[in-house]
């Protein structure tokens, strides 16, 4: 699958994040049971992420956290170039541009 694929399904999403946290996982040679203590989640909660059969938002946030990625999360929050409140009170009635972020792999 290309990394740019913007069009995938749900499933799909689900598999590549699964897949990925798998390969960081293994890359930081770190077992499915010592991560899940690490993280605070079962065994199975783990295998649910890494095989992309769904997993909840708690479980992904706390197996980042506990793989060092907190990083991950931090670029889900885009910087703001233009403050909404400086728009509105500059009077403008220009549409902002759409921004496009880079996507980063974990």
């Amino acid at each position: 699958m290309a990394l740019m694929d913007l069009n995938r399904t749900t499933e799909e999403w689900e598999q590549e994040i699964g897949s990925q946290v798998n390969a960081l996982r293994i890359r930081q040679r770190v077992e499915q049971t010592e991560l899940a203590k690490l993280a605070n989640v079962s065994v199975g909660a783990i295998k649910n992420l890494e095989g992309g059969k769904g997993s909840t938002l708690k479980t992904f946030i706390k197996v980042l956290r506990a793989l060092g990625r907190e990083d991950f999360l931090a670029a889900l929050q885009p910087e703001v170039s233009v403050s909404p409140l400086d728009v509105v009170r500059s009077g403008s009635t220009a549409t902002p541009s759409r921004v496009v972020k880079k996507r980063r792999s974990f």
